[in-house]
């Protein structure tokens, strides 16, 4: 059986990474750089569509190697990320509606700053309880 690809990516408004996951579970660190590699520079592909788009849930928005690259984009310019191998979309959209609203409750934080790292446990806990129901 084929591996499944379920990565999820939080990138700050300073376009680096503030949270990272791989979704289905550890891979090489070669698989694993190249999915970040993937992720990173869709980017672009991200900013030309979020212009051309009033929702925040852009779906697909890049492709590689039969991989997508689906986004979210807030209204602080933050970017969602996720690569995967063909998910649904309502599922995604579901998956990152639900997050945004954890990353809302993060950015309440006061202590916390938009352009540093999510090293949140609980917040880590409750992406990995939600991406479950992607992953089936």
């Amino acid at each position: 059986m084929a591996t499944s690809t379920l990565t999820f990516v939080i990138v700050g408004q300073e376009d680096h990474p503030i949270y990272e996951v791989d979704l289905t579970g550890p891979k090489e660190q070669q698989t694993q750089y190249l999915h970040q590699f993937v992720l990173h520079a869709s980017l672009d592909a991200v900013d030309e569509q979020m212009w051309l788009s009033k929702e925040p849930h852009l779906k697909v928005v890049d492709r590689f190697n039969g991989l997508n690259v689906t986004a979210f984009v807030t209204p602080g310019n933050t970017r969602f990320l996720m690569l995967h191998d063909g998910r649904s979309d309502d599922a995604i959209r579901a998956f990152f509606t639900e997050v945004y609203e954890l990353y809302i409750r993060v950015m309440l934080n006061p202590f916390h700053s938009p352009t540093s790292r999510i090293t949140s446990r609980e917040f880590d806990r409750k992406v990995k309880l939600l991406a479950k129901r992607l992953i089936g």
